[in-house]
């Protein structure tokens, strides 16, 4: 069978969604709710060792939580997805007539005339009847179903790694210093994280970089005020 050559690079990121969506939202989200959640015990009380097991502390949670949410969210979503598929097949099994002329239907919508249509349709039957009810009729591929463990992991260790920029910047600054320290890393690392996000998924840098840097401050900020009302 002859190896069809595409006429020039195409790089296309929609097929990143998955694990990017996970990724980026992970990372936001360690840097901005341990972030807070230090700068609002900081708020509270001015003792390093507080500060730094509030923010080891929200390390840990976040990630077992972003992991397991993640596991739980996209299983779901994988299980819905083989269901649609397993209810396709016995529809194929039971009414194979009915269900060819439903995909002719869906080529005719698309702009195929009738007769163009209806072959494309009964060779795409022929050769994999399952792939191109669940491609066409439900936009499934069957063959990459979402990646429950994927998105885990990746949460998870992106949730890690946003985490760990304030606690570092509490480390390695003083008491008097800490909170400045802690907001200004924590919000250079969401304009850069929104930044990469963007050119890894194609998107605008500036805009995406503005929208974190900006929510985040906002969050910080408030968690900030609340510990010092407590305080």
């Amino acid at each position: 069978m002859q190896v069809y050559k595409a006429p020039h690079a195409e790089e296309h990121k929609s097929q990143r969604s998955g694990w990017l969506r996970a990724a980026v939202l992970g990372l936001n989200d360690g840097i901005v709710s341990t972030s807070s959640l230090m700068l609002g015990v900081l708020a509270a009380s001015q003792s390093d060792s507080t500060i730094l097991t509030a923010g080891i502390a929200g390390l840990v949670a976040g990630a077992l939580s972003m992991a397991a949410g993640e596991y739980v969210s996209v299983s779901s979503q994988r299980d819905s997805e083989r269901a649609d598929i397993a209810i396709e097949r016995r529809s194929l099994q039971e009414n194979p007539d009915e269900e060819l002329a439903e995909l002719a239907h869906i080529y005719r919508q698309r702009g195929l005339d009738e007769a163009l249509a209806q072959k494309v349709a009964e060779q795409l039957h022929a050769h994999d009847a399952v792939a191109a009810h669940a491609r066409d009729e439900l936009g499934i591929d069957h063959e990459a179903l979402s990646n429950p463990t994927q998105a885990a992991v990746a949460s998870a260790a992106a949730f890690s790694l946003g985490s760990a920029i304030p606690i570092f910047a509490a480390v390695l600054s003083t008491t008097n210093t800490g909170g400045l320290s802690i907001t200004i890393a924590s919000l250079v690392a969401l304009a850069v994280s929104g930044a990469i996000g963007a050119y890894v998924g194609g998107g605008r840098k500036r805009i995406a970089a503005a929208r974190v840097f900006v929510g985040g401050g906002i969050a910080m900020a408030i968690t900030y005020g609340i510990g010092h009302l407590i305080g």
